[in-house]
Protein backbone atom coordinates (compact mmCIF):
# COMPACT_ATOMS: atom_id res chain seq x y z
CA UNK A 1 0.00 0.00 0.00
CA UNK A 2 2.99 2.62 0.92
CA UNK A 3 4.40 1.77 -2.47
CA UNK A 4 0.91 2.49 -4.46
CA UNK A 5 1.07 5.76 -2.45
CA UNK A 6 4.53 7.20 -2.95
CA UNK A 7 3.85 6.11 -7.18
CA UNK A 8 0.66 8.04 -6.93
CA UNK A 9 2.76 11.02 -5.46
CA UNK A 10 5.43 11.03 -8.08
CA UNK A 11 3.16 10.76 -10.95
CA UNK A 12 1.16 13.48 -9.16
CA UNK A 13 4.38 15.71 -9.26
CA UNK A 14 5.47 14.91 -12.28
CA UNK A 15 2.28 16.62 -13.72
CA UNK A 16 3.47 19.98 -11.80
CA UNK A 17 5.78 22.27 -13.47
CA UNK A 18 6.70 25.04 -10.95
CA UNK A 19 8.11 28.51 -11.59
CA UNK A 20 8.63 31.44 -9.09
CA UNK A 21 5.63 33.08 -11.08
CA UNK A 22 2.81 30.62 -11.47
CA UNK A 23 2.02 26.63 -10.90
CA UNK A 24 0.82 24.96 -13.89
CA UNK A 25 -1.06 21.44 -13.78
CA UNK A 26 -1.32 19.40 -16.58
CA UNK A 27 -4.76 17.68 -17.43
CA UNK A 28 -4.37 13.90 -16.95
CA UNK A 29 -8.37 13.45 -17.31
CA UNK A 30 -9.07 10.03 -19.08
CA UNK A 31 -11.21 10.81 -21.70
CA UNK A 32 -13.64 8.16 -22.75
CA UNK A 33 -15.53 7.99 -26.23
CA UNK A 34 -19.18 7.59 -25.91
CA UNK A 35 -21.34 6.45 -28.59
CA UNK A 36 -24.75 8.68 -29.76
CA UNK A 37 -27.24 6.16 -29.20
CA UNK A 38 -29.92 8.62 -30.39
CA UNK A 39 -32.41 6.16 -32.85
CA UNK A 40 -31.90 7.94 -36.31
CA UNK A 41 -35.64 7.63 -38.48
CA UNK A 42 -34.72 4.39 -41.12
CA UNK A 43 -37.05 4.03 -44.23
CA UNK A 44 -38.97 0.52 -44.92
CA UNK A 45 -37.52 -0.30 -48.29
CA UNK A 46 -39.33 -3.39 -48.14
CA UNK A 47 -42.58 -1.50 -47.87
CA UNK A 48 -41.69 1.64 -50.02
CA UNK A 49 -40.42 -1.01 -52.77
CA UNK A 50 -44.16 -3.11 -52.40
CA UNK A 51 -46.21 0.49 -53.05
CA UNK A 52 -44.15 1.35 -55.85
CA UNK A 53 -45.22 -1.88 -57.57
CA UNK A 54 -48.29 -1.34 -56.33
CA UNK A 55 -48.40 2.22 -58.35
CA UNK A 56 -47.41 0.61 -61.54
CA UNK A 57 -50.74 -0.93 -61.60
CA UNK A 58 -48.70 -3.69 -63.88
CA UNK A 59 -46.82 -1.60 -66.38
CA UNK A 60 -43.13 -2.97 -66.70
CA UNK A 61 -42.02 1.03 -66.89
CA UNK A 62 -42.83 1.60 -63.46
CA UNK A 63 -41.44 1.75 -61.17
CA UNK A 64 -38.76 3.47 -63.01
CA UNK A 65 -34.90 1.18 -62.44
CA UNK A 66 -32.44 2.21 -60.53
CA UNK A 67 -34.32 5.51 -58.89
CA UNK A 68 -32.86 6.03 -55.46
CA UNK A 69 -34.42 5.27 -52.70
CA UNK A 70 -36.03 8.41 -50.73
CA UNK A 71 -34.34 10.01 -47.36
CA UNK A 72 -36.54 9.25 -44.30
CA UNK A 73 -39.86 11.49 -43.68
CA UNK A 74 -40.39 10.49 -47.59
CA UNK A 75 -44.21 11.54 -48.18
CA UNK A 76 -44.78 9.52 -51.32
CA UNK A 77 -45.58 6.46 -52.03
CA UNK A 78 -46.76 6.43 -48.62
CA UNK A 79 -49.72 8.91 -49.02
CA UNK A 80 -51.76 10.27 -51.98
CA UNK A 81 -51.68 13.99 -52.09
CA UNK A 82 -55.29 15.79 -53.20
CA UNK A 83 -54.67 19.27 -53.77
CA UNK A 84 -56.93 22.42 -54.42
CA UNK A 85 -55.01 24.83 -56.89
CA UNK A 86 -55.06 28.32 -57.98
CA UNK A 87 -54.29 32.09 -56.34
CA UNK A 88 -56.83 34.08 -54.11
CA UNK A 89 -56.41 37.22 -56.83
CA UNK A 90 -58.69 35.25 -59.47
CA UNK A 91 -61.59 32.86 -59.65
CA UNK A 92 -60.90 32.12 -62.99
CA UNK A 93 -57.47 30.02 -62.21
CA UNK A 94 -58.70 27.74 -59.74
CA UNK A 95 -60.95 26.99 -56.99
CA UNK A 96 -58.41 27.90 -54.30
CA UNK A 97 -59.39 31.53 -55.12
CA UNK A 98 -62.97 31.13 -55.67
CA UNK A 99 -64.13 30.53 -52.05
CA UNK A 100 -63.79 32.09 -48.65
CA UNK A 101 -60.99 29.95 -46.53
CA UNK A 102 -64.13 28.06 -44.65
CA UNK A 103 -65.78 26.85 -47.28
CA UNK A 104 -62.49 26.24 -49.58
CA UNK A 105 -61.41 24.00 -46.59
CA UNK A 106 -64.89 21.90 -46.28
CA UNK A 107 -64.91 21.47 -50.34
CA UNK A 108 -61.06 20.23 -49.94
CA UNK A 109 -61.75 17.79 -47.22
CA UNK A 110 -64.81 16.46 -49.26
CA UNK A 111 -62.25 15.62 -52.33
CA UNK A 112 -59.76 14.36 -49.48
CA UNK A 113 -62.84 11.70 -48.25
CA UNK A 114 -63.79 10.76 -51.49
CA UNK A 115 -60.44 9.65 -52.25
CA UNK A 116 -59.68 8.22 -49.25
CA UNK A 117 -62.88 5.97 -49.96
CA UNK A 118 -61.66 5.21 -53.53
CA UNK A 119 -58.18 3.54 -51.93
CA UNK A 120 -58.41 2.69 -48.21
CA UNK A 121 -54.72 1.67 -48.65
CA UNK A 122 -53.48 4.74 -49.29
CA UNK A 123 -53.16 7.24 -46.91
CA UNK A 124 -54.38 10.98 -48.56
CA UNK A 125 -52.97 14.63 -47.15
CA UNK A 126 -54.80 17.63 -48.05
CA UNK A 127 -53.05 20.12 -50.23
CA UNK A 128 -52.84 23.88 -51.21
CA UNK A 129 -51.46 24.84 -54.50
CA UNK A 130 -50.75 28.42 -54.65
CA UNK A 131 -49.48 29.95 -57.82
CA UNK A 132 -47.31 32.70 -56.53
CA UNK A 133 -45.72 33.86 -60.24
CA UNK A 134 -48.29 34.27 -62.55
CA UNK A 135 -48.08 34.34 -65.82
CA UNK A 136 -49.42 37.85 -67.62
CA UNK A 137 -50.19 38.86 -71.06
CA UNK A 138 -48.58 42.37 -70.74
CA UNK A 139 -44.68 42.61 -70.51
CA UNK A 140 -45.69 44.47 -66.88
CA UNK A 141 -43.05 47.11 -64.89
CA UNK A 142 -40.08 44.08 -64.99
CA UNK A 143 -40.59 43.53 -68.61
CA UNK A 144 -41.17 39.89 -67.84
CA UNK A 145 -44.40 39.06 -68.45
CA UNK A 146 -45.32 37.72 -65.39
CA UNK A 147 -46.37 39.06 -61.35
CA UNK A 148 -45.02 38.12 -58.26
CA UNK A 149 -47.40 37.77 -55.44
CA UNK A 150 -46.28 39.75 -52.31
CA UNK A 151 -45.11 37.60 -49.60
CA UNK A 152 -48.08 38.26 -47.58
CA UNK A 153 -50.62 36.59 -49.76
CA UNK A 154 -47.98 33.58 -49.80
CA UNK A 155 -48.42 34.34 -45.84
CA UNK A 156 -52.57 34.00 -46.40
CA UNK A 157 -51.77 30.54 -47.78
CA UNK A 158 -49.77 29.10 -45.49
CA UNK A 159 -52.29 30.40 -42.74
CA UNK A 160 -54.80 29.22 -44.66
CA UNK A 161 -53.69 25.25 -45.00
CA UNK A 162 -53.01 25.11 -40.79
CA UNK A 163 -56.64 24.24 -39.99
CA UNK A 164 -56.56 21.12 -42.03
CA UNK A 165 -52.83 20.36 -41.55
CA UNK A 166 -52.27 21.10 -45.45
CA UNK A 167 -49.48 20.85 -47.52
CA UNK A 168 -48.34 24.15 -49.32
CA UNK A 169 -47.27 24.01 -52.72
CA UNK A 170 -45.49 27.23 -54.00
CA UNK A 171 -45.88 27.36 -58.26
CA UNK A 172 -44.47 29.76 -60.53
CA UNK A 173 -45.46 30.54 -63.89
CA UNK A 174 -41.84 32.43 -65.16
CA UNK A 175 -42.72 33.88 -68.13
CA UNK A 176 -39.58 35.35 -69.88
CA UNK A 177 -37.88 35.01 -66.41
CA UNK A 178 -36.00 32.12 -65.66
CA UNK A 179 -36.54 29.25 -62.66
CA UNK A 180 -33.07 30.29 -61.56
CA UNK A 181 -34.01 33.75 -61.09
CA UNK A 182 -37.88 33.02 -59.32
CA UNK A 183 -36.97 30.01 -57.32
CA UNK A 184 -34.19 31.27 -54.65
CA UNK A 185 -36.67 34.38 -53.99
CA UNK A 186 -38.65 31.79 -51.86
CA UNK A 187 -36.09 29.96 -50.02
CA UNK A 188 -37.49 31.86 -46.19
CA UNK A 189 -40.97 29.48 -47.60
CA UNK A 190 -39.18 26.62 -49.25
CA UNK A 191 -37.17 25.48 -45.77
CA UNK A 192 -40.68 25.40 -44.20
CA UNK A 193 -40.89 21.21 -43.73
CA UNK A 194 -44.36 21.31 -44.95
CA UNK A 195 -43.98 23.80 -48.43
CA UNK A 196 -42.98 22.28 -51.17
CA UNK A 197 -43.00 23.14 -54.68
CA UNK A 198 -44.06 23.28 -58.53
CA UNK A 199 -43.73 24.73 -62.34
CA UNK A 200 -45.56 25.02 -65.13
CA UNK A 201 -43.82 24.93 -68.68
CA UNK A 202 -47.12 26.16 -70.64
CA UNK A 203 -45.77 29.50 -69.45
CA UNK A 204 -42.24 29.46 -70.02
CA UNK A 205 -41.58 31.76 -72.92
CA UNK A 206 -37.86 30.70 -74.15
CA UNK A 207 -38.72 31.43 -77.87
CA UNK A 208 -40.35 35.09 -76.62
CA UNK A 209 -43.96 34.38 -77.14
CA UNK A 210 -46.53 36.38 -75.04
CA UNK A 211 -47.66 33.98 -72.10
CA UNK A 212 -51.38 32.06 -73.61
CA UNK A 213 -49.90 32.63 -77.07
CA UNK A 214 -48.60 29.95 -77.65
CA UNK A 215 -47.19 26.67 -75.28
CA UNK A 216 -44.16 27.25 -73.27
CA UNK A 217 -41.15 24.64 -72.69
CA UNK A 218 -38.57 23.53 -69.83
CA UNK A 219 -35.85 21.45 -70.52
CA UNK A 220 -34.30 18.76 -68.37
CA UNK A 221 -31.33 21.46 -67.59
CA UNK A 222 -34.43 23.55 -66.12
CA UNK A 223 -36.03 20.89 -63.66
CA UNK A 224 -32.32 18.98 -62.94
CA UNK A 225 -31.94 22.90 -61.83
CA UNK A 226 -34.57 23.08 -59.13
CA UNK A 227 -33.81 19.69 -58.13
CA UNK A 228 -30.60 20.30 -57.35
CA UNK A 229 -31.53 23.45 -55.39
CA UNK A 230 -34.20 22.07 -53.29
CA UNK A 231 -31.79 18.97 -52.20
CA UNK A 232 -29.55 21.82 -50.98
CA UNK A 233 -32.31 23.23 -49.03
CA UNK A 234 -33.08 19.86 -47.39
CA UNK A 235 -29.44 19.39 -46.46
CA UNK A 236 -28.61 22.87 -45.45
CA UNK A 237 -32.15 23.27 -43.39
CA UNK A 238 -32.12 19.29 -42.44
CA UNK A 239 -35.58 18.76 -44.00
CA UNK A 240 -37.38 15.89 -45.11
CA UNK A 241 -37.66 15.24 -48.87
CA UNK A 242 -39.59 17.85 -50.64
CA UNK A 243 -41.99 17.37 -53.63
CA UNK A 244 -41.21 19.23 -57.16
CA UNK A 245 -44.56 18.64 -59.69
CA UNK A 246 -44.18 19.60 -63.51
CA UNK A 247 -47.19 20.67 -65.04
CA UNK A 248 -47.33 18.99 -68.72
CA UNK A 249 -50.06 18.00 -71.48
CA UNK A 250 -47.44 17.93 -74.83
CA UNK A 251 -44.39 16.38 -75.45
CA UNK A 252 -42.85 19.82 -76.15
CA UNK A 253 -43.62 21.26 -72.96
CA UNK A 254 -40.70 18.87 -70.83
CA UNK A 255 -37.66 18.42 -73.21
CA UNK A 256 -34.89 15.42 -72.96
CA UNK A 257 -37.07 14.20 -69.70
CA UNK A 258 -34.48 11.12 -70.08
CA UNK A 259 -32.10 13.43 -68.69
CA UNK A 260 -34.22 14.53 -65.78
CA UNK A 261 -32.02 13.35 -62.38
CA UNK A 262 -33.36 12.00 -59.43
CA UNK A 263 -32.35 12.49 -56.11
CA UNK A 264 -32.74 10.80 -52.33
CA UNK A 265 -34.16 14.63 -51.32
CA UNK A 266 -36.79 15.54 -53.82
CA UNK A 267 -39.74 13.54 -55.33
CA UNK A 268 -40.16 14.37 -58.66
CA UNK A 269 -44.17 14.48 -59.96
CA UNK A 270 -44.85 14.53 -63.62
CA UNK A 271 -48.55 16.43 -63.41
CA UNK A 272 -50.76 15.72 -66.36
CA UNK A 273 -52.30 19.02 -66.57
CA UNK A 274 -54.84 19.11 -69.88
CA UNK A 275 -58.43 19.55 -69.49
CA UNK A 276 -61.51 17.95 -71.63
CA UNK A 277 -63.62 14.57 -71.89
CA UNK A 278 -62.06 11.60 -70.57
CA UNK A 279 -60.49 9.78 -73.25
CA UNK A 280 -58.34 13.00 -74.49
CA UNK A 281 -57.32 13.34 -71.19
CA UNK A 282 -56.45 9.29 -70.30
CA UNK A 283 -54.34 9.69 -74.27
CA UNK A 284 -52.48 12.58 -72.66
CA UNK A 285 -51.40 11.05 -69.71
CA UNK A 286 -50.87 7.65 -71.78
CA UNK A 287 -48.49 9.85 -74.24
CA UNK A 288 -46.54 12.15 -72.14
CA UNK A 289 -46.71 10.36 -68.62
CA UNK A 290 -47.08 6.83 -68.82
CA UNK A 291 -44.93 6.82 -71.90
CA UNK A 292 -41.71 9.19 -70.54
CA UNK A 293 -41.28 7.60 -66.86
CA UNK A 294 -39.54 9.59 -64.66
CA UNK A 295 -40.81 8.72 -60.92
CA UNK A 296 -44.08 9.98 -59.53
CA UNK A 297 -47.44 11.03 -61.89
CA UNK A 298 -50.05 13.48 -61.08
CA UNK A 299 -53.25 14.24 -62.75
CA UNK A 300 -55.33 17.51 -62.43
CA UNK A 301 -59.14 17.76 -62.68
CA UNK A 302 -60.70 20.72 -63.75
CA UNK A 303 -64.21 21.47 -62.26
CA UNK A 304 -65.29 23.89 -65.62
CA UNK A 305 -63.14 23.08 -68.46
CA UNK A 306 -63.83 19.12 -67.75
CA UNK A 307 -67.46 19.59 -68.28
CA UNK A 308 -67.14 22.28 -70.82
CA UNK A 309 -68.66 20.73 -73.69
CA UNK A 310 -71.91 18.55 -73.23
CA UNK A 311 -71.95 15.82 -72.74
CA UNK A 312 -68.64 15.98 -71.16
CA UNK A 313 -67.80 14.89 -67.08
CA UNK A 314 -65.24 14.80 -65.08
CA UNK A 315 -63.21 11.34 -64.39
CA UNK A 316 -64.27 9.09 -61.06
CA UNK A 317 -61.42 8.80 -58.18
CA UNK A 318 -61.97 4.92 -59.43
CA UNK A 319 -61.10 5.77 -62.84
CA UNK A 320 -58.06 7.89 -62.30
CA UNK A 321 -56.66 4.89 -60.20
CA UNK A 322 -56.41 2.54 -62.50
CA UNK A 323 -54.63 4.44 -64.76
CA UNK A 324 -50.87 2.79 -65.27
CA UNK A 325 -49.51 4.14 -62.90
CA UNK A 326 -51.50 5.08 -60.17
CA UNK A 327 -51.22 8.68 -59.66
CA UNK A 328 -49.98 9.68 -56.14
CA UNK A 329 -50.69 13.81 -56.44
CA UNK A 330 -54.37 14.91 -57.33
CA UNK A 331 -55.28 17.98 -58.50
CA UNK A 332 -58.30 19.86 -58.83
CA UNK A 333 -58.86 23.28 -60.40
Amino acid sequence: MKNIFRLLLVIFAASITTTSAQVTVKDTTLKVAVKDTTLKPTLDTARYDSLMARMGNGDKRWPVKNAPYPRPGAILPFNRIVAYYGNMYSKNMGVLGQYEPVEMRRRLMAEVKAWQAADTLTPVIPALHYICVTAQADAGANKLYNLRMPFSQIDKAIEMAKPINALVFLDIQVGYSTVQTELPRLEKYLKMPNVHFGIDPEFSMKEGSVPGKRIGTFDAADINYVSDYLSKLCIKYNLPPKIFVVHRFTKRMVTNYQDIKLRDNVQFVMDMDGWGPPELKKGTYKYFVQGEPVQFTGFKLFYKNDIKNAPNRMLTPKEVLSLKPAPLYIQYQ
